[in-house]
């Protein structure tokens, strides 16, 4: 902006040159995550055999099966599901992106979801914490768990769930843009970024339903 003040004689001089190389970028910290098939369905064997509060030990499936944001797992409400559709509306709101993002249901997802669906009877929260139905899972319930089953931070994360599934479609040679519309990452080209929600939607619905026959199929490598 001052480069252009300055040959267009709206000033003489960039007052900002002493700040250049002041500020550090921000280092991007990558989440830890199982991206080898075989010992990604071990992680989920350990989850099946979870003993811990039954909503938290859906909430990592529903996390793996899904690869949504953590955040927005355990603050998913009971109102954002259209079972009748199998899709998971999340409002705007709740999302990273600020704005509203579909996820189509997979048969076995539906099945987590309504196998704790009465452990949250009149609130509104589907992964209640254990010590209220009204309040979600705490930010850390996740990961604690990992920890319980033996996943240090360095192996696995809840976040890391969405690197795995990314990992391991990606090297099957699923669509990579289908699989960034499933994450949804935001594509800076306002245009595109419309197009390709409408456009992926048969896609990712398949993608889901793929993804959560692999986990099936994963599971019974020993």
């Amino acid at each position: 902006m001052f480069r252009y003040a300055i040959v267009t004689l709206r000033a003489t001089g960039d007052p900002t040159t002493a700040t250049h190389g002041a500020l550090l970028a921000p280092k991007v910290k990558n989440r830890a995550a199982i991206v080898d098939e075989k010992r990604f369905g071990g992680l989920m064997r350990a989850i099946d055999d979870y003993d811990g509060w039954p909503t938290l030990a859906a909430a990592l499936k529903f996390t793996a099966l899904t690869f949504a944001r953590p955040g927005e797992v355990r603050g998913a409400k009971r109102t954002e599901f259209d079972f009748k559709n199998a899709v998971w509306h999340i409002a705007p709101e709740r999302t990273k992106m600020r704005r509203p993002h579909d996820v189509p249901l997979s048969l076995q997802a539906i099945e987590v979801v309504e196998d704790i669906w009465s452990l949250s009877d009149h609130a509104d929260l589907v992964f209640p914490s254990i010590r209220s139905n009204r309040k979600p899972l705490s930010e850390n319930a996740m990961n604690s768990a990992l920890r319980r089953m033996g996943y240090t931070q360095d192996e696995m994360t809840a976040h890391g769930f969405r690197a795995s599934a990314s990992t391991i479609l990606n090297s099957r040679g699923f669509n990579g843009d289908v699989i960034e519309a499933a994450l949804g990452h935001q594509d800076e080209d306002e245009m595109r970024r419309t197009y390709n929600r409408s456009k992926y939607w048969p896609e990712r619905v398949k993608l889901m339903g793929d993804w959560a026959d692999l986990i099936d199929e994963f599971r019974k490598r020993v």
